[in-house]
């Protein structure tokens, strides 16, 4: 029995500790074509819909198209797509995701959450490219936090705004750290170079690496500040049932007294994206700086970017 109630505790802690949630959304009937659209916003510089790829077994599935760069045309959709973990996706998810026409899926998570997690349930044929950015430490901090089950120590682990400025680190080393650096830079050289695209990109919860991905992206061909930085933030709402399920969830199974303290490290913030460009700025002197010399991506590079997302 003992070890019965040791086995189910740690299979309730990993699956919670992903912060990926319960089950969410529904699978759409015609995996591409008729995937969910959740609506987003309206006005000179944004589309007024985003296609969310409803799954069972993800929650922040997302096609990147339909954004208006700022000469007036439009990332193309069905080239890049940004998720959260695979590791939990059922056949029919497997069949949906078969339909997006893949060639590269690019994993962002560090191996000890690949280890708890489980790899990417994906299409026959298709592998991971994994390329692990540093987390700074985050997984093995909440794993230990929620695990001890000790309000005090959560409180003292993740409260008094310990959670927020172990995200801006985090954000800041997406800047500083040369290998992370260096696997944004791959990634977006494989979305320019068409053998390896459509390309699908992901990390656990699909918001901050996935997120600072996605607007280095969108900067790079053209959408403007404002709405890559909308796009960012809408994770917020895709996110939001499940999240709030899962503090449910650790509350009613007895890890924690408090699961609002999770909130900062389940949320994306500006103050985080901002974290990020600021440290942009002061190590390259802009954001254009960031690309060409952080990440090494040459004109020649960019060009081919914009001209195989933009029409």
């Amino acid at each position: 029995m003992r070890a019965t109630r040791i086995r189910r505790a740690t299979a309730v802690l990993v699956s919670v500790v992903s912060l990926v949630g319960l089950p969410y959304g529904a699978v759409a009937d015609t995996p591409a074509q008729a995937a969910a659209v959740v609506p987003y916003g309206a006005g000179p510089a944004t589309t007024s819909s985003v296609r969310h790829i409803a799954l069972q077994g993800a929650v922040n599935v997302r096609d990147l198209g339909g954004y208006r760069t700022d000469r007036g045309r439009h990332v193309r959709h069905g080239r890049v797509f940004r998720a959260d973990a695979l590791n939990k996706l059922t056949d029919a998810d497997v069949a949906t995701l078969s339909e997006l026409g893949l060639r590269t899926v690019v994993d962002f998570r560090v191996p000890p959450e690949v280890e708890r997690d489980g790899a990417d349930r994906l299409p026959e044929g298709l592998t991971v490219t994994s390329r692990s950015v540093n987390d700074l430490g985050l997984y093995g901090r909440i794993m230990a936090a929620i695990g001890s089950k000790d309000p005090v120590r959560q409180q003292e682990m993740l409260g008094g705004g310990k959670a927020e400025r172990l995200m801006r680190d985090i954000y800041r080393s997406f800047v500083t750290t040369p290998e992370s650096r260096r696997q944004f830079a791959e990634t977006l050289r494989d979305i320019a170079y068409h053998k390896r695209s459509p390309l699908l990109y992901h990390c656990t919860s699909g918001k901050d690496r996935t997120g600072w991905m996605s607007y280095l992206l969108l900067r790079a061909v053209g959408v403007p500040s404002d709405t890559a930085e909308q796009d960012y933030l809408l994770s917020n709402d895709i996110r939001a049932e499940a999240d709030r399920r899962t503090r449910e969830g650790l509350k009613q199974a007895g890890y924690m007294e408090n699961p609002e303290l999770l909130l900062p490290l389940q949320e994306v913030r500006r103050s985080y994206l901002a974290a990020a460009l600021d440290q942009a700025e002061d190590d390259y002197g802009s954001f254009h700086g960031y690309l060409t010399e952080g990440l090494g991506l040459d004109k020649p590079t960019l060009a081919k970017l914009r001209a195989r997302l933009v029409r």
